[in-house]
């Protein structure tokens, strides 16, 4: 899972690179094989004026499915953080089972007739 994060109007803390990271591997680690690549925009959008204008926003890029994107702006940065990826790691699970939920079976399944023989179902085939 690649991750990347940038920083908008501030510089990017050590310390605030390692929040970042340590809570999207806390989140998204489970679904590592379904996650491409993770992108966190941090941005301050007032500037020094202060505020409730610290907004982060994940994109979740998937393989195979839309991507997930949801937005938090809240006055504290790290809680902006931590509400945006719990959502997205939320989000993330939803996605997941539907797309487990939405496999088609093809023709070359034969996990259906298997299901049928050992539920005891029976066939009619008709002789002329």
């Amino acid at each position: 899972m690649q991750i990347v994060i940038q920083a908008r109007g501030f510089d990017l803390s050590p310390g605030l690179r390692e929040h970042v990271e340590r809570r999207l591997r806390f989140a998204l680690d489970w679904a590592h094989h379904h996650v491409r690549r993770v992108s966190v925009g941090l941005s301050d959008l007032n500037g020094p004026r202060g505020g409730e204008d610290k907004c982060c926003r994940v994109q979740v890029t998937m393989a195979g499915a839309a991507d997930v994107v949801v937005q938090d702006i809240e006055t504290d940065l790290y809680v902006a953080i931590d509400r945006a990826v719990d959502r997205a790691g939320r989000t993330l699970a939803r996605r997941v089972a539907r797309l487990r939920e939405n496999r088609h079976v093809g023709p070359r399944d034969t996990r259906g007739a298997t299901a049928a023989a050992v539920a005891g179902a029976t066939s009619v085939v008709a002789i002329p």
